[in-house]
């Protein structure tokens, strides 16, 4: 099972998953960290990703490959985290077969209605045990 966790910035959101996800799963789950920077991939690596790569080439060329995506929403628009996202990193991650389980934080300017507010922490729970599910099923 191959896990891409995606991030930006400071990367401290794809820290959190990739920290729960290691401590939870055995080490044939490999970790897969795609940094929109080198900051958030170095982040990621040292937080026990397996591997990691950085930028747009290392987004597209790698979504494709994974069972699983995770990451904050913003992964999925076009220009979120401040413009790191570009647009074809973004046509990755949807274009992507593989299942994504996405955070719905609200830093990049849209609302989904329905959702409740939750403490990251209680957020990256619920990813986890969707990601455990997802295991089971194999």
């Amino acid at each position: 099972m191959r896990i891409a966790v995606v991030d930006g910035q400071g990367g401290g959101i794809g820290r959190h998953i990739v920290e729960k996800i290691r401590r939870e799963f055995p080490e044939d789950v490999e970790i897969l960290a795609l940094g929109t920077n080198a900051l958030a991939t170095s982040v990621m690596l040292k937080a026990g990703a397996n591997e990691g790569a950085t930028g747009e080439n290392a987004v597209t060329f790698n979504a494709g490959k994974v069972d699983i995506i995770l990451g904050p929403i913003s992964i999925a628009f076009p220009n979120s985290m401040l413009g790191e996202m570009t647009p074809a990193m973004a046509s990755a991650v949807t274009s992507s077969g593989a299942k994504k389980i996405l955070i719905p934080l609200n830093r990049s300017g849209v609302d989904i209605v329905g959702l409740r507010s939750e403490p990251l922490p209680h957020m990256i729970e619920e990813v986890v045990s969707r990601v455990r599910d997802i295991i089971s099923r194999r």
